[in-house]
């Protein structure tokens, strides 16, 4: 019983140390880190469980998904493979695209193989440059539709019945069309590409504390080398996070297997925008039916998500179908889909 004191103990004191060093510093410089990233489309959570969830999804065992937040959410997947797809209708008419495989060889004796896949849809947009001899002050150039996606290749294994890691390589590319730049003695136009790649990097850790059914992660995602498109370089959207998660009827209910009701928190450190505090409860009846509904602050523009999911087991197989809600204050309102499915 001590150990899981301590245990207990320890895993909360790190959450409230970084969330306290976090704010605090949030406090006194409240806008020295906005816009400091590119690839933002890196930043959005993809999962319709963990968007409803307000994002804290941190220490959450989800094989199908962990490879969009932590990595070493693979490592204990008892099915041969799980597969997941999905849709999210992002704001400005923005949609995303993405799907992930996790691979259970070998009985796990060689770890858990993932691998993941985001695309973006960005529109199409009407390219103008200026112009001294249209009325207009313009002249059309033509439509460019921009668009990103990243490719990831990922490795998890258990280590113990407590401790498990996990890691992430992904190709990242970001192509925004091309530019016209000048034009040439004999009238012709010079345009520029700008469209760049990179190599970026996921890592993370979940201990299983020994408490009930207490789970601590950590995470660091999207370390790449600086980019640049023109003079000024940038970074990508390096996060780090650490989370808590438990099943609360382990303590209040215990024995109620028809019942689960699963709180996670996670505090996050982003490099470009101040220290977040993400919160999240998951009701979940008879292994079916899951209402969920989380919190993220602070925010631009949103805070509060709620979704719904419904799961099954049909013969050898899993099936469950997730939805998240979330409203986008002067945005749309942001809609997401998700499919898993094991065997």
């Amino acid at each position: 019983m001590k150990k899981y004191i301590t245990s207990l103990f320890v895993s909360g004191a790190w959450l409230l140390l970084f969330t306290a060093v976090g704010f605090s510093q949030a406090e006194r410089k409240p806008t020295e880190k906005r816009a400091q990233t590119g690839f933002k489309f890196l930043t959005v959570t993809t999962d319709a469980r963990a968007g409803a969830l307000g994002e804290a999804f941190t220490s959450l065992e989800s094989p199908s998904s962990a490879m969009f937040f932590n990595p070493a959410g693979m490592a204990r997947l008892q099915d041969f493979a799980t597969v997941s797809f999905g849709q999210v209708s992002w704001i400005a008419d923005i949609d995303y695209v993405f799907g992930s495989v996790a691979l259970n060889p070998f009985d796990g004796r060689f770890g858990i193989f993932g691998l993941s896949i985001v695309s973006v849809d960005y529109g199409s947009f009407n390219g103008t440059i200026r112009s001294d001899t249209d009325v207009r002050g313009y002249e059309d150039t033509g439509s460019f539709s921009p668009s990103a996606f990243a490719l990831g290749l990922g490795y998890a294994k258990a280590l113990s019945d407590k401790f498990a890691i996990g890691g992430n390589v992904k190709y990242v590319k970001q192509d925004l069309g091309s530019a016209i730049v000048g034009f040439a003695p004999a009238g012709d136009q010079l345009k520029t590409d700008y469209t760049t790649d990179v190599a970026a990097f996921d890592f993370g850790i979940i201990y299983r504390t020994g408490f009930k059914s207490l789970n601590f992660g950590m995470n660091v995602r999207n370390f790449s080398k600086e980019l640049k498109y023109e003079e000024e370089g940038f970074q990508l959207p390096l996060t780090f996070k650490i989370g808590l998660s438990m099943n609360a009827f382990d303590l209040l209910l215990a024995g109620q297997e028809n019942h689960d009701f699963l709180v996670t928190v996670d505090a996050v450190h982003p490099r470009d925008f101040s220290e977040q505090l993400n919160i999240g409860g998951e009701y979940l009846f008879m292994k079916t039916v899951a209402l969920r509904a989380g919190y993220s602050t602070p925010n631009d523009e949103h805070g509060f998500s709620a979704g719904a999911g419904l799961q099954k087991t049909l013969k050898n197989y899993k099936l469950a179908i997730d939805y998240a809600y979330t409203p986008y204050g002067i945005f749309d309102n942001v809609n997401r889909f998700t499919v898993q499915f094991a065997f």
